[in-house]
């Protein structure tokens, strides 16, 4: 069983328990690279929600996202096309040169969850939507850096919003965060993308978030469809979302659900 913090609720895992959602961050990551490879021209995001269903599935997991929430999430992935920022539900929508494609995916291993996302381009795309996306991974990754045993959970949020207001005027939404992440997907402390350090909960070794920042070109002012799930730029601007799940362990932050990198490649000196 998890240690709750005190008067916090935030599940504390053990390292067995680390060890499960690293096994679940893994499918997370899997699926994600199958998805990204697979984006191109003429492809449906019902086409690619298929495709990661049955990677997840193969590999011994659960969708996290599918039937989830009130009205239940109908997909097992969430892809979000251009001004969609995130939640965006599968279907026959056809993908075109020039897109920009979030694809947010969540797994499940023996009751434990990971959580990420990415966004890809389909085909060439413009300068300014590849350096949104950029900009957008390299604000994760500072967020991820400082997740860090001894820290607050602001500084999380502040790394997140430095980063993107060092490079430009990016909009960062703020309305949608990220969150606390073990045995259920969406658990205490919400992980806000701007703040100022040195406040909220301490970080303690065996916390785990998902960091996810939200970057757009326009204004980060947002509104949901009639779906009641698509959440799209108010002013039909451009989007990108990067997301991944990271505990907290003694010698620094563990990223459960990359492949290939961990932050300590990437740390300022």
């Amino acid at each position: 069983m998890f240690r709750p913090l005190r008067d916090r609720r935030i599940e504390v895992k053990d390292d067995a328990q680390l060890q499960v959602m690293r096994a679940a961050g893994v499918v997370v990551g899997e699926t994600l690279a199958l998805l990204a490879a697979a984006v191109s021209p003429g492809i449906t995001t019902a086409e690619l929600d298929a495709m990661a269903e049955d990677h997840i599935r193969s590999s011994g997991a659960v969708p996290s996202f599918k039937g989830y929430a009130d009205p239940p999430y109908p997909a097992s992935i969430c892809v979000s096309v251009n001004e969609q920022v995130v939640h965006g539900i599968p279907g026959d929508l056809v993908l075109a040169t020039g897109d920009l494609v979030s694809v947010d995916c969540g797994a499940i291993v023996d009751g434990w969850h990971g959580d990420a996302a990415t966004t890809v381009g389909v085909g060439a795309v413009s300068p300014i939507a590849h350096r949104l996306m950029r900009v957008t991974e390299d604000a994760l990754w500072a967020g991820l850096a400082a997740a860090r045993p001894g820290g607050r959970l602001s500084d999380v949020s502040h790394a997140v919003e430095s980063s993107v207001r060092a490079v430009g005027s990016f909009g960062i939404v703020e309305e949608y965060v990220g969150h606390g992440i073990g045995s259920a997907m969406h658990m205490p402390p919400n992980v806000p993308n701007v703040g100022r350090p040195g406040h909220g909960p301490r970080l303690v070794p065996g916390m785990a978030i998902a960091v996810e920042p939200m970057v757009v070109l326009g204004s980060p002012a947002t509104e949901v469809l009639d779906d009641e799930w698509t959440v799209v730029t108010r002013d039909g601007s451009l989007s990108a979302h990067f997301e991944h799940t990271v505990a907290v362990t003694p010698t620094g932050p563990w990223v459960l659900t990359s492949l290939d990198r961990q932050v300590e490649a990437t740390s300022p000196a």
